[in-house]
């Protein structure tokens, strides 16, 4: 179905996203200057820690982050360059070059704004809670391993994608005791975050620690890599260069950056929406803004984006109201370009990737894991699954094997849940009751349980009729209607006569068109009340079976 232009419309900023600016315009100004400072190391850390270097994970917070804030559909939402993008861009880098980052990031943006205009942006409410922190926890992991060989002095640590790999290696490499300099340089970092955290939550800890070891690295003369030489301006936007070959060699990467970015995107627009009331989540629209600001960040040089649950959580905390609090955060991170690029140079490797192992371990939440443990077996076992496999192989095949584990533990549930009942004909009992069996079917019909519930039936012998009550049926799908008929088709067969009681208007349709309706052997069959099916059965049983 094509898209209507009203409903496109429903897509695109209006002035109503601005509604209120007068009233909040100072607390918006106030919070993207203080996300703008979270940002700034964050961005550099995971430009590095991505493999594409500093400068593209700034280019990012600014282009991207400034495009999502005026296309995206949460208020408050804060996008950039994010730790779970890194998990899955690492290996990327690897195995296709840097070159191939930007061309991936508009590929991926062209999905998901496609996505957004296909009104796909509900889908992410079908992701169960387990499968969200099993891949959460695992990212955590992932980012906190990737930091290792930075914290241990060694660039270039070995090709291999696994982040476990990679660190075990790093270590094995590294020159000691000299990596004890970068070791001592992380572990500062790591403590005035956590001091500071404890001291007061809006503090910019990592900006602060990040200063007082740069200054002190510089002081000190010691020997520890930097970021290095940054351009000084923007770059102009240009369309990166590729050919068929490396176009089909990207797809399949681009599609797992894009679902990676639509989910962490829509999941920290709920996580915005649930912490203040700053009005209300397009869900559909912030694909289309995710997928933009990823398109614009690809021209720029940039890596793709996704919504910031961190820094959006700043954001709000911090007191925005308005998108106008995200789009200075991209201006105070200009700025640093233009006027600071010589400054943020200095800034040792070593401590951006202290501020990661932080921020790594902070999404590792004890409470979280004891909480998901604690609820059910099922759960704790999706959980566990998501987070393994997330570590092991791949974030969007952890996701992927998450649902579709939590997915057969919900059948199996639904199936347990649905069944079948024998039930006792109303008094007075006539002659003949016992050659009639009343069967009441619960719950869902479908593909998990049909199977069951037709061998539960047929077991029964000596009778020569049989209600089916489907009055209490929930749910039935073309396998239950197919098993139904097939049921009835095999009852007639065997010369039972077979009364249908109750069939919901919803489950008509259905079992009209796959043929339940026509295998019973007279219409009349068909019985809204159950008194009048069992005065039917019964003057079937003083008549003759085989009427």
């Amino acid at each position: 179905m094509k898209p209507s232009w009203g409903s496109l419309r429903s897509l695109l900023p209006t002035r109503e996203d601005y509604r209120g600016l007068r009233r909040s315009w100072r607390g918006d100004v106030v919070a993207g200057i203080t996300v703008g400072i979270v940002a700034l190391p964050l961005a550099l850390a995971f430009g590095v820690s991505s493999g594409v270097g500093a400068e593209a994970g700034l280019i990012t917070a600014i282009v991207a982050g400034l495009v999502a804030a005026v296309f995206g559909g949460s208020n408050v939402q804060v996008s950039g360059p994010t730790g779970a993008m890194v998990v899955v861009l690492a290996p990327i880098v690897l195995s296709h070059g840097v070159g191939s980052v930007a061309l991936i990031s508009i590929l991926a943006g062209l999905i998901v704004l496609v996505a957004g205009v296909l009104r796909l942006g509900r889908s992410v409410s079908f992701i169960p809670w387990p499968v969200i922190e099993g891949f959460t926890v695992g990212i955590g992991i992932i980012i906190f391993l990737q930091q290792v060989p930075a914290a241990v002095g060694v660039s270039g640590a070995g090709h291999s994608t696994n982040a476990v790999a990679a660190a075990v290696e790093s270590v094995a490499r590294a020159e000691w005791p000299a990596a004890l300099v970068p070791v001592a340089a992380l572990v500062v970092i790591a403590a005035i975050m956590l001091i500071l955290g404890r001291v007061n939550g809006r503090i910019p800890a990592s900006f602060i620690a990040i200063i007082i070891v740069t200054l002190g690295a510089t002081l000190l003369g010691l020997p520890l890599t930097t970021i290095g030489e940054l351009p000084q301006s923007l770059p102009l936007p240009t369309l990166p260069e590729f050919s068929a070959d490396t176009l089909l060699s990207l797809v399949g990467p681009a599609f797992a950056v894009a679902a990676l970015a639509a989910i962490e995107s829509l999941l920290s627009a709920r996580v915005a929406a649930s912490m203040a009331d700053t009005g209300p989540v397009n869900a559909d629209r912030e694909l289309v803004g995710q997928g933009l600001a990823s398109i614009a960040s690809g021209f720029f040089g940039g890596m793709p984006a996704t919504g910031a649950i961190a820094r959006t959580a700043v954001n709000v905390r911090s007191g925005a109201r308005t998108r106008v609090s995200a789009i200075v955060h991209s201006l105070a991170l200009l700025a640093v370009v233009y006027l600071a690029a010589n400054v943020v140079a200095v800034i040792p490797l070593a401590a951006l990737s202290g501020v990661l192992m932080v921020t790594a371990a902070r999404m590792v939440s004890p409470t979280v894991i004891r909480l998901v443990l604690r609820s059910t077996r099922s759960d704790a076992i999706v959980f566990v699954i998501t987070a393994i496999i997330t570590v092991s192989f791949d974030l969007i095949v952890a996701v992927g094997i998450g649902i579709a584990v939590a997915a057969f533990f919900a059948l199996r549930a639904l199936s347990s849940a649905s069944g079948v009942q024998r039930e006792a004909l109303p008094a007075p009992a006539a002659e003949g009751d016992e050659q009639i069996a009343v069967f009441r079917i619960d719950g869902a019909l479908f593909f998990g349980a049909a199977e069951r519930v037709l061998d539960r039936i047929t077991e029964h012998d000596n009778i020569q009729v049989v209600i089916l009550r489907l009055s209490q049926l929930q749910l039935i799908d073309a396998t239950g209607a197919h098993t139904l008929t097939d049921l009835v088709t095999a009852l007639e067969r065997r010369g039972i006569t077979v009364l249908i009681k109750g069939i919901k208007p919803e489950h008509l349709q259905l079992l009209e068109r796959l043929g339940t309706i026509d295998s019973l052997r007279h219409p009349n069959h068909l019985f809204a009340e159950l008194p009048p099916a069992i005065d039917h059965a019964r003057s079937h049983i003083a008549r003759s079976p085989n009427d």
